[in-house]
C-alpha cells in the first residue's frame, strides 16, 4: 500500500494526539457532566459546522417532506446535541462501566428475544443502525455475558483503529475489521460458534449492497447481514438503544429469514425487512439518528435488478 504524503501523516498524528488527550481529560468526569458538556458541544457544532448542518437538513427534507423547515431545523439541532452527548458519555468509560446496568435498561421481554435466538445454536446476526447509542447497545449485551463480536470499518489511521478496538474489547466486544485478512472467515466462525455478530447497515458505504426502500427512497444498503444469515442459518435479531428519560432502553425483535426460491431474492427481501426496522426505530426518535450522513448518495444504475416494492412499516414498539 502506498504511504500517505507527509502532510497527511502529520495531520493524522495530530488528530490522534488530540483525541487521546481529550479522552484522558474526560475520564474522571461524572456521566451527567459529560452528557451536558457533549450536548453543548453538539449545539455549537450545529452552529459552526455549516456543511454538516446543510447535509442533515437535506437528508431530513428527503425523509420528512411533510415537515416545515422550522421543524426539520429543530430535529437537526437536537440530533447534533444528542450525538455530542452520546459521544462524551461513551468517552467516560470508568463511570460508564460502573453504572452501565442502571444507565441502559434491558427489559426482560427483549432479553428473551435474544436468548431464544441464541438457544438454536447457530449464532445470531444482530442488526442495528446508528440510532440512539449503538456503542452502548453492544457494550450492554456483551457485559451481560453474551459472547459478541462486531463488524467494523477501519479508520484511516491504524492508531485510531487500535484505540477504538481497545475501547470495545474492554467492554467485551471483539471487533472484526472489514479490511483485515480473513475477516469473512472470522464472521462465519463466530456464527458457527453460536456467538452474536453485530453489524450496522444504515449507511451508504463501499461494500456490496442492495437497493431497498428507506424513507420512501431507494438506498444502497449493505447486504452482508442477509447473506450471512442465509448462508449459515443463523437467527436474525434487530436491536436498538434509544435515549429515554434517565438513560437508555434496549429493544429487540427477531426478523424471520425469507424462504425464497433463490438466495438473491431472499437476500433482497431480508435486507428490505431489516431496513424497514431501522426506519421504524428512527421514526420513533428522529433526533437520535445521524442525519448528516448522505444516505441516498449512491443511485441504482439503469441495468440494476428491479428492487422490491416499498416494505410495509415495521410495527411500533
Amino acid at each position: 500500500m502506498e504511504r500517505p504524503p507527509l502532510a497527511k501523516r502529520l495531520k493524522r498524528f495530530l488528530r490522534y494526539v488530540l483525541i487521546r488527550g481529550v479522552l484522558l481529560l474526560l475520564q474522571p468526569l461524572p456521566l451527567g457532566v459529560a452528557r451536558a458538556l457533549g450536548a453543548r458541544l453538539g449545539a455549537l457544532a450545529y452552529t459552526l459546522a455549516g456543511g454538516e448542518r446543510r447535509k442533515a437538513l437535506k437528508s431530513l427534507a428527503v425523509a420528512f417532506p411533510e415537515k416545515s423547515d422550522a421543524e426539520r431545523q429543530a430535529v437537526a439541532r437536537a440530533a447534533f446535541r444528542h450525538l455530542g452527548a452520546a459521544a462524551l458519555e461513551v468517552a467516560c468509560t470508568g463511570a460508564l462501566d460502573r453504572g452501565l446496568e442502571r444507565l441502559v435498561a434491558w427489559p426482560e421481554e427483549d432479553r428473551r428475544v435474544l436468548e431464544t435466538a441464541l438457544a438454536r445454536g447457530r449464532g445470531v446476526v444482530f442488526v442495528s443502525g446508528h440510532v440512539g447509542n449503538w456503542e452502548l447497545l453492544a457494550r450492554r449485551v456483551a457485559r451481560a455475558g453474551y459472547p459478541s463480536q462486531s463488524i467494523a470499518k477501519e479508520t484511516t489511521d491504524p492508531r485510531l483503529t487500535e484505540l477504538v478496538g481497545r475501547f470495545r474489547e474492554r467492554g467485551g466486544v471483539r471487533s472484526i475489521w472489514r479490511g483485515q485478512e480473513g475477516a469473512a472467515r472470522a464472521m462465519l466462525r463466530a456464527l458457527r460458534s453460536g456467538e452474536i455478530l453485530g453489524i450496522l447497515i444504515d449507511q451508504d458505504t463501499r461494500v456490496q449492497s442492495l437497493f431497498v426502500p428507506f424513507f420512501g427512497q431507494l438506498a444502497a444498503t449493505p447486504r452482508a447481514a442477509a447473506d450471512l444469515a442465509i448462508r449459515t442459518g443463523a437467527a436474525v435479531v434487530t436491536g436498538f438503544c434509544h435515549r429515554v428519560e434517565g438513560g437508555y432502553r434496549l429493544s429487540m425483535e427477531e426478523v424471520p429469514v425469507p424462504q425464497a426460491d433463490d438466495r438473491e431474492t431472499a437476500a433482497l427481501e431480508l435486507t428490505a425487512a431489516l431496513s424497514a426496522r431501522i426506519e421504524a426505530a428512527i421514526r420513533r426518535t428522529p433526533e437520535q439518528w445521524v442525519w448528516m450522513h448522505q444516505r441516498w448518495k449512491t443511485r441504482p444504475s439503469p441495468a440494476a435488478p428491479s428492487p422490491l416494492p416499498e416494505a410495509a412499516p415495521a410495527p411500533a414498539r
